[in-house]
């Protein structure tokens, strides 16, 4: 590759401002994300209704919904539809960052973990302050990020509904917050260690459950279960890790969690869905919608050498090696990013049909637009893509 450039590119709902083009409209095919073309972004997270970028240097970006402080900077706005850096982090540097319900965390070079938004279930990890007239204790939204898990030192961080989850650089997982719907089990705002998991490489979250990748290729899931997002073959919760079944034998690269499906990838580029089938978001087929219990292989992206899956809402989009993206799940707001709002549980690309970067010779310009990430919110869509010589 003799030259290259970068973007961070944006489709599907935009009504929060979460697309960060500088306007609500929702887009059906993928435009870039203007403000961000002067820095080298290495990763985009997409959450329920807002975005972040991390750069290269450590800085931090948010855009969208922000009525509970969750961009993490003053003053409160509704919606922000243009990218700003978080200031309170800007002398640290930000390596990886999670977007949950209502609430980010985050996690400098140094392992230190950081909190914002809303914290009304202890999510951020404040201890409370204050109690209602009952006795239940008031917790404050946390405008500005502050340092949470204190004691931890954090290689990963991954946020649910209400919840929080961390992976030590010791392997071990830790949790706070309101882990299931309120009533179903205490929240806690101090971090507890997840028992029964050692040597974990990898963690993801979904709106109410958790899975974790261990060193030894055993995939583990806890949490809500009633479409079958855990994996276990029914539709019991578990409060404890429990093992995923039917990937035995598989050499797991990665794994991901949307609301209420999951998804594992093996190191030779094939795709095992389970959980909530509704709208085709685990790509079986227009024919087959239906709730998986236990994980089933892709089929419909056999052969396209997927390097990573990641899950919304309602959608999913798997990238190739070769930097395609494809796109499968509920179809409205133009969250698939193929200009046609049809929801579908056929895996069909998402063309990248944008100009050459300016700094492109004539030489070069016959070049194209390829991903490298890409990451699934509730109704849009973010992905890093750079320009490849031909």
């Amino acid at each position: 590759m003799a030259s290259s450039s970068t973007a961070v590119i944006a489709w599907g709902s935009g009504e929060d401002g979460q697309l960060g083009i500088g306007n609500n409209e929702e887009k059906e095919w993928v435009c870039v994300v203007r403000a961000l073309q002067s820095e080298k972004v290495c990763s985009v997270v997409a959450g329920s209704r807002n975005s972040l970028a991390i750069c290269e240097d450590g800085k931090l970006f948010t855009w969208g919904w922000n009525q509970r402080g969750t961009l993490g900077h003053p003053p409160e706005t509704k919606t922000e539809n243009i990218p700003s850096q978080v200031k309170a982090l800007s002398n640290v540097k930000i390596v990886q960052a999670a977007i949950g319900g209502w609430h980010f965390l985050a996690v400098d070079d140094q392992g230190r973990a950081y909190a914002w938004g809303g914290n009304e279930y202890g999510q951020c990890g404040e201890e409370p302050e204050r109690k209602d007239d009952t006795g239940r204790p008031l917790r404050r939204d946390m405008v500005i990020p502050q340092r949470c898990a204190p004691k931890l030192v954090v290689r990963q961080v991954a946020a649910g509904g209400t919840h929080s989850v961390v992976l030590t650089r010791e392997g071990h997982v830790w949790t706070w917050g309101q882990p299931w719907p309120p009533g179903d089990i205490k929240q806690i705002s101090v971090p507890v260690r997840v028992q029964g998991l050692e040597k974990v490489r990898l963690i993801a979250v979904g709106a109410f459950h958790n899975l974790a990748l261990q060193e030894d290729g055993t995939l583990w899931a806890w949490g809500n279960n009633e479409y079958g997002q855990l994996g276990t073959g029914d539709t019991q919760p578990r409060s404890q890790p429990i093992l995923v079944q039917g990937l035995e034998g598989l050499n797991l690269v990665d794994i991901a969690a949307g609301g209420w499906h999951s998804t594992a990838l093996t190191d030779n580029g094939e795709v095992y869905g389970w959980g909530r089938g509704e709208h085709g978001r685990l790509g079986f087929g227009d024919n087959d919608k239906t709730s998986k219990m236990v994980p089933q292989k892709v089929n419909l992206l056999a052969g396209e050498d997927i390097v990573q899956v990641s899950c919304g809402g309602t959608h999913s989009v798997a990238l190739t090696r070769d930097g395609r993206m494809f796109s499968f799940g509920r179809g409205d707001h133009g969250r698939l990013g193929y200009g046609r709002k049809v929801t579908t549980g056929q895996p069909m690309e998402v063309p990248i049909n944008l100009p050459p970067p300016r700094n492109v010779s004539a030489i070069e310009v016959n070049g194209k637009w390829v991903a490298k990430l890409v990451a699934c919110g509730g109704r849009h869509t973010l992905a890093i893509v750079e320009w490849a010589d031909s």
